[in-house]
């Protein structure tokens, strides 16, 4: 192996474990505070891709219909919700945030589609659009159960993911699409070249572990995520809304989701499932670096990329992700908490 070889492998597992590091951190974020095992975190990716690709080729994604589903089931739910709880008054709040609002952005979507708006309108719309799918998938299909044991959440979420996996075929079809990238033009660090889209990724990465802590550590909102994962029941004593928490970290997996989508899809060509095995590499990350270890996540990500990349390139690529794989069982194997986690037991 010459050194030029082992520094453009480098790059691209960083590359990549960058990616999987975005979608490690919201695996842990959510795991931690609702005690879900989010499968269906790739396909927030997916979505994010192909709807920002759909803008780019002058078009109305048709993601526009399973937001406005959603949103309408959501609203039949909260609105029974809300008149058995006698709190009509809490109707209108109720209708403006689930109805309103997404009614407002596929209004957008449907006008600045067809128009090929700037490239910021386009990615604007794009997270607009992907990321109330986080809460209202929430909403549907895990907050009727919140209390329910880590297996059966871990059940439903297959089952979500495989809902979602359709909607996106229904919604983009077979064929596969690369979106442009963000920023043009390469970086020479003395004899390697580095892609300024490479260096988005991995900055973007940075940028999100720092407003990620930053959320936790000098907000309201941060606290109460804290709290929840800390104690579900004592945060629900002192007054923390355990369904808020819940939407609140799927809006920021889907937000860490369309992101990580926008990013990948101007490296390579996303297909409608393209997203599963995305989200599972990030979800081995996180539990090879210790599943609700923040750190042991992007540890873990690095580790899964750069094990990918090599062994690709020096065994065989068609055994890329059985390395991942066998990563996983040999930390498990050694430490079943992952490398920085700690034993945790489920009550059931």
């Amino acid at each position: 192996m010459t050194w030029d070889i082992a520094l453009i492998l480098a790059e691209d597992g960083i590359l990549t474990g960058a990616i999987y590091a975005l979608l490690a951190l919201a695996s842990v974020l959510v795991f931690a505070t609702t005690r879900i095992i989010f499968v269906p975190q790739g396909e927030f990716v997916t979505f994010g891709a192909l709807t920002l690709a759909a803008f780019q080729l002058g078009q109305t994604p048709n993601i526009i219909y399973l937001v406005g589903l959603l949103a309408a089931i959501v609203c039949v739910m909260d609105g029974v919700a809300l008149v058995r709880a006698r709190r009509v008054h809490r109707l209108p709040h109720m209708l403006v945030v689930n109805a309103l609002l997404p009614a407002l952005v596929i209004a957008a979507a449907i006008y600045f589609g067809p128009r090929k708006p700037a490239a910021l309108i386009q990615i604007l719309l794009t997270v607009a659009l992907i990321v109330p799918l986080g809460p209202f998938v929430y909403r549907i299909a895990f907050q009727p159960v919140a209390n329910a044991s880590v297996r059966l959440l871990f059940v439903i979420a297959i089952a979500v993911h495989f809902v979602l996996q359709g909607a996106g075929l229904l919604s983009f079809g077979p064929e596969g699409f690369r979106v442009d990238p963000l920023i043009d033009g390469q970086l020479t660090f003395g004899t390697m070249t580095v892609s300024s889209q490479a260096l988005l990724i991995v900055g973007t990465g940075i940028a999100f572990a720092i407003l990620l802590y930053l959320l936790f550590e000098f907000t309201v909102l941060g606290k109460a995520l804290r709290a929840t994962a800390v104690n579900r029941l004592g945060a629900r004593i002192v007054g923390i809304s355990y369904p808020m928490v819940g939407k609140l970290c799927l809006a920021l997996a889907a937000l860490i989701g369309v992101i990580s989508g926008i990013l990948a899809g101007g490296l390579t060509t996303i297909y409608y499932d393209s997203g599963f095995i995305i989200g599972l590499k990030a979800f081995v990350a996180a539990v090879v670096g210790g599943i609700g270890n923040v750190r042991g996540a992007a540890l873990g990500a690095v580790m899964i990329a750069g094990v990918e990349q090599f062994g690709a390139a020096y065994f065989s690529t068609k055994l890329q992700d059985v390395y991942v794989f066998l990563i996983l069982i040999a930390v498990l194997l050694v430490k079943p908490s992952g490398l920085l986690g700690r034993a945790v037991t489920e009550k059931v």
